[in-house]
C-alpha cells in the first residue's frame, strides 16, 4: 500500500532454490550467508527466496545485514495487502516501501528481512489472505494466514548462521500489522515484540476514504486475538488515517488490551496528506522512532 522509493542495487544470479539470490552490487560484496562484507558499505543487501507455508510459492525477500559476521537479532517487516487481484499481481517489491525503518534497525545492529508474501507481485502463487466480502468478512482467518507467512520467514531465517535464534522483532504495516497481531496471539517463543503500524483489514471499501469494511467485526476479532496474545505489542496510528480512523483503531487496541493482550497504543498527529503511510516516509522517522526505541527498551 505504500509509496516511498528505494534503490535496491541487486544483481539477480539464480531463481532456482530457497536461499540468497544476489548480493548488493558493490565491488567485493559477498553472497555467502555469514560472510564478512568486503567493503565499508554500512549494510549488505541480498534477495532471497524463502519457503512459505505453501510449496508452490517461495517468498521473494530482501535481507539487509549490518557489518560483521553476526549473529544479529532479526527484524521481519511485513507489507500490506489488497483484495484487488490485479493490484496484487502488480505489487512492487515491498523493500521500496520500508527503506527508512529498515535502515533504522540495521544501524542499530539488526538484520532486516522484508518478505513478499504469497499471492503478491513476484512471489506469486495463491492468495492465502482473502477476507471475503464485507457481509461475511473473516478477518481472523485472513490475519492468521498472514501470520503463517511471517512465521515461515522467521523459521527459515533464524536457522541461518548470521541470525540469532531468538529476540525476533516483528514489524507490520496495514494488513501486515494485522497479521503481526495475529502472530502475537500464537506467542511464538522466538519473538520478542510486535510493532503494528496502522494495522487492520478491510480499509477503504472500493478505495473510498474513511469507509472501512465491517469495523465492528474488526474490533471483535482484535479482542479475540488479545485473549491469547502475551507478547508485547506497540500500536502506532495517525489521526488522518483514512483506512483505519482514530475511533476504530482505538477501539481495536482497547478490545485487544481488555481481553488480556499487551498493547501500547499511540495516536500521533496528522501526517502529511495520508497518515496511513507514516511508516513508509523518511519524514515519519522523527515521529515513530522515539516511540519504538522506548517500547523496545522497556521490553528487552
Amino acid at each position: 500500500m505504500a509509496r516511498s522509493g528505494l534503490l535496491a542495487g541487486l544483481v539477480v544470479a539464480s531463481m532456482a532454490a530457497a536461499g540468497p539470490l544476489s548480493a548488493q552490487s558493490v565491488p567485493g560484496s559477498q553472497s555467502v550467508p555469514g560472510s564478512r562484507p568486503a567493503t565499508e558499505d554500512p549494510s549488505r543487501r541480498q534477495t532471497w527466496l524463502i519457503p512459505s507455508q505453501v510449496p508452490e510459492a517461495q517468498m521473494r525477500t530482501t535481507v539487509i545485514r549490518p557489518k560483521g559476521p553476526g549473529p544479529f537479532p532479526l527484524v521481519v517487516v511485513n507489507h500490506g495487502s489488497t483484495q484487488n487481484e490485479i493490484r496484487r499481481v502488480a505489487y512492487r517489491s515491498p523493500e521500496r516501501d520500508f527503506e527508512a525503518i529498515a535502515r533504522w534497525f540495521v544501524e542499530r545492529g539488526h538484520v532486516v528481512a522484508i518478505p513478499q508474501r504469497p499471492g503478491h507481485g513476484e512471489t506469486g502463487g495463491p492468495y492465502l489472505e482473502n477476507q471475503g466480502g464485507c457481509d461475511n468478512a473473516d478477518f481472523r482467518k485472513a490475519g492468521l494466514a498472514t501470520a503463517a507467512s511471517i512465521q515461515a520467514a522467521i523459521d527459515y531465517l533464524t536457522a541461518q548462521p548470521f541470525v540469532r535464534p531468538d529476540g525476533v522483532i516483528i514489524v507490520g504495516h496495514s494488513a501486515g500489522g494485522w497479521g503481526a497481531l495475529a502472530l502475537a496471539s500464537q506467542n511464538p517463543r522466538t519473538v520478542r515484540a510486535v510493532i503494528n503500524f496502522s494495522g487492520g483489514r478491510g480499509g477503504r471499501v472500493d478505495n473510498r476514504p474513511d469507509s472501512n469494511c465491517a469495523p465492528d467485526r474488526l474490533v471483535t476479532v482484535a479482542g479475540e486475538l488479545g485473549q491469547t496474545a502475551r507478547i508485547p505489542t506497540l500500536w502506532i496510528y495517525s489521526d488522518n488515517d483514512t483506512y483505519f480512523q482514530p475511533g476504530s483503531s482505538a477501539r481495536m487496541a482497547g478490545a485487544f488490551r481488555s481481553a488480556g493482550g499487551r498493547a501500547e497504543f499511540h495516536m500521533v498527529a496528522a501526517f502529511k496528506q495520508e497518515g496511513h503511510f507514516l511508516v513508509n516516509s523518511r519524514d515519519g522517522v522523527a515521529i515513530w522512532a522515539p516511540l519504538v526505541a522506548a517500547f523496545l527498551a522497556r521490553n528487552r
